[in-house]
């Protein structure tokens, strides 16, 4: 309900292109929903008994087509049970090959996993479906889906990363106050590591035992003090590149700061951590900002 609340708020024109999501809402109830607005979908569907027909129907059948990263495609039509009316189905495949993992219990209750190896004769597929109202291409539709898999990694990032659900208390106030450093914090630190490498995410993981994790000292002689940063890490050199680079980026900008709004700086800030996603265009604040600002 909220989810609809808000899209009726904000309006088709300005709505998304469709929506997305995993099998845990490809419900008659949301399908219909969206086709009542217009909305186009991509959900994935769980492999229930007439799923499984449909691709044991439609591996005899063959004709898959291309669906990108070693996955195929074959399009197909399907009410399944519960559903008002039949619905484009995309049924996809991908061929498994090496060791496989089979996992059982032993005597006192321990989870054992096993490694069998397929006969070469044996081909040996993993399969999934998708339910969908768009017209694209089979290739197109499957890539769609695996964005949706990059758009969640953020969110397990901030849970399992940063502690995003990490706190609970009866308190909705300390909650959200919490839950909004969390992400302020989570802002902050991914506009760094940007600025180091703007060309891909870096997820905390990494980045921060990378960035953060290194032995300083203070040496003063002959009225100078020099501070000296060790680090053990495989990726020391790159790490000390890209930190004197931003350093570099920084004192450049504050040449320039007295002739510049805050709101100014940190636009150009902004601008040099996205640089890859502008292509050298600067990024302005809106008028209304600049004013208010003023």
């Amino acid at each position: 309900p909220g989810l609809w609340a808000l899209l009726d708020r904000i309006g088709c024109d300005r709505g998304p292109k469709f929506l997305r999501g995993d099998s845990g809402i490809a419900s008659e109830a949301m399908m219909a929903a969206s086709e009542a607005r217009q909305m186009k979908y991509l959900f994935k569907l769980r492999v229930t008994k007439n799923v499984k027909k449909a691709i044991e129907r439609a591996m005899r059948e063959g004709e898959w087509r291309n669906a990108g990263h070693g996955w195929q495609g074959k399009d197909s039509t399907l009410k399944l049970v519960g559903w008002s009316k039949p619905r484009r189905v995309v049924l996809l495949r991908r061929r498994l090959e090496g060791p496989l993992t089979d996992s059982e219990h032993d005597k006192h209750g321990q989870l054992r996993l096993s490694f069998t190896d397929a006969e070469d004769s044996r081909e040996v597929w993993e399969h999934t479906a998708l339910v969908t109202s768009l017209d694209d291409e089979i290739l197109t539709l499957g890539q769609l889906y695996r964005d949706r898999a990059d758009c969640e990694n953020v969110f397990d990032e901030l849970k399992n990363q940063w502690g995003w659900g990490g706190f609970t208390t009866q308190d909705l106030a300390r909650c959200r106050l919490m839950s909004r450093n969390v992400a302020l914090v989570y802002n902050w630190w991914n506009l760094f590591t940007r600025l180091a490498e703007p060309t891909q995410h870096l997820e905390a993981v990494t980045s921060r035992p990378l960035l953060l994790t290194s032995i300083g000292s203070l040496v003063r002689h002959a009225r100078q003090t020099t501070l000296r940063i060790a680090t053990t890490h495989g990726k020391a050199g790159w790490a000390a590149r890209a930190l004197e680079d931003i350093a570099a980026f920084l004192r450049a900008l504050m040449t320039t700061a007295e002739q510049l709004t805050p709101l100014q700086r940190w636009y150009r800030i902004l601008s040099h951590a996205l640089r890859h996603f502008l292509k050298g265009r600067p990024l302005r604040p809106p008028p209304r900002l600049e004013s208010a600002a003023g």
